[in-house]
C-alpha cells in the first residue's frame, strides 16, 4: 500500500557523477591493480591448478574465466545451499585469493581506491541526516514524529561508498596487487560488509532522564543488524550533537555539482584521481 518514490539522483548517485563515471567507472587504467593482480603469482598458481583439473592448457583458461566458475559455485551455495561441481576446482586458499580480487575491485571502484568513489555519496549522507535533524525538530517541539520510519532502497554500490565516506573498515595500507599477504587480516572485506541484502540502520533515541541537553537525542548505526562502534567515540552509542560534529566537514561542504564536475583542462585520469 505505500506508496514508492524513485530518486536515482540520491540513491544511484555514482550514475550521476560525471567525473565517476568518466574516471572510475569507464577508465579501464582505473583498475590498473585489479588487472595486475590478475597476472600477479597468486592467481598465476590458481589458473594452473584449474587447468590441471579440467585438463586444459593453461593458456586457454584466465583470470576472469576462473572468476566466473568461482562465483558460480558461490551463488550456488549461497541461493541454494547445494555445493556446485565448480566449488570441487577450489581449494580454501584459492578461495581466498578470488576473494582478494574481488575486494580489489571494490576498493578501487566503490571504496578508498580514489576519493571521487566516496565523495560522490556525500548527498545521500546528507539527505539521512536532514531526516535525523528533522526528527529532533519535530521532538523539541512535541510534535508527532511525521516520518517515524524511512526506509531507501539501493544496491552494494549504493552503500560501499557511502561507508567510505564515514570512514569505515579502513586500512592502513591500501589494497594493491603486491600486497595479497600483508592484506590478510584486512579490514575491507567486500562480502562480509555488503553481502546479500545488506542494510545499514541509524536509530534515533530520545532520551528523558539525562544530565545535560545534548544527551537528549542519541544514535547507534547498525550494518547488517550488528551494532557499529563509533570513529569518534569507539562506543556503539553517541550523542547526536557529537556525531554530527564528528561529520560537521562533510556535512556542511558537500558540493555534488561542483566534486562531479570533469575537469576542463587535459589531464590525464590517473593524475585527476
Amino acid at each position: 500500500e505505500a506508496e514508492v518514490e524513485v530518486n536515482d539522483s540520491l540513491m544511484r548517485f555514482f550514475d550521476h557523477c560525471a567525473k565517476f563515471v568518466a574516471l572510475v567507472e569507464e577508465n579501464e587504467a582505473a583498475m590498473c591493480q585489479v588487472n595486475a593482480f590478475k597476472e600477479g603469482p597468486e592467481m598465476r598458481k590458481v589458473l594452473e591448478k584449474v587447468a590441471s583439473a579440467l585438463c586444459l592448457p593453461v593458456e586457454e583458461l584466465n583470470a576472469d574465466l576462473v572468476q566466473v566458475a568461482f562465483l558460480t559455485c558461490s551463488y550456488e551455495l549461497a541461493i541454494k545451499n547445494v555445493t556446485s561441481p565448480w566449488c570441487s576446482l577450489f581449494s580454501e586458499e584459492d578461495a581466498k585469493v578470488l576473494e582478494y580480487l574481488n575486494d580489489l575491485k571494490q576498493y578501487w571502484k566503490r571504496g578508498y581506491g580514489y576519493d571521487i568513489n566516496s565523495r560522490s555519496s556525500c548527498i545521500l549522507f546528507q539527505d539521512i541526516f536532514q531526516h535525523l535533524d528533522k526528527a529532533v525538530e519535530e521532538s523539541k517541539s512535541s510534535k508527532p514524529i511525521s516520518s517515524p520510519l524511512i526506509v531507501q532502497v539501493g544496491h552494494a554500490e549504493t552503500l560501499q561508498p557511502l561507508l567510505a565516506l564515514m570512514g569505515f573498515f579502513k586500512d592502513d595500507e591500501p589494497l594493491k596487487a603486491n600486497n595479497y599477504i600483508r592484506q590478510t587480516h584486512r579490514k575491507f572485506r567486500s562480502g562480509r560488509i555488503v553481502p546479500y541484502a545488506a542494510n545499514l540502520v541509524f536509530v534515533l533515541y530520545h532520551c528523558d532522564q539525562v544530565k545535560t541537553s545534548t544527551e537528549e537525542y542519541q544514535v547507534q548505526m547498525l550494518l547488517n543488524e550488528k551494532l557499529m562502534s563509533f570513529h569518534h567515540s569507539n562506543e556503539t552509542i553517541s550523542t547526536y550533537t557529537d556525531l554530527k560534529d564528528y561529520y560537521k566537514d562533510i556535512l556542511e561542504n558537500c558540493h555534488f555539482k561542483e566534486v562531479c564536475e570533469l575537469p576542463k583542462v587535459n589531464i590525464t585520469a590517473v593524475d585527476e584521481l
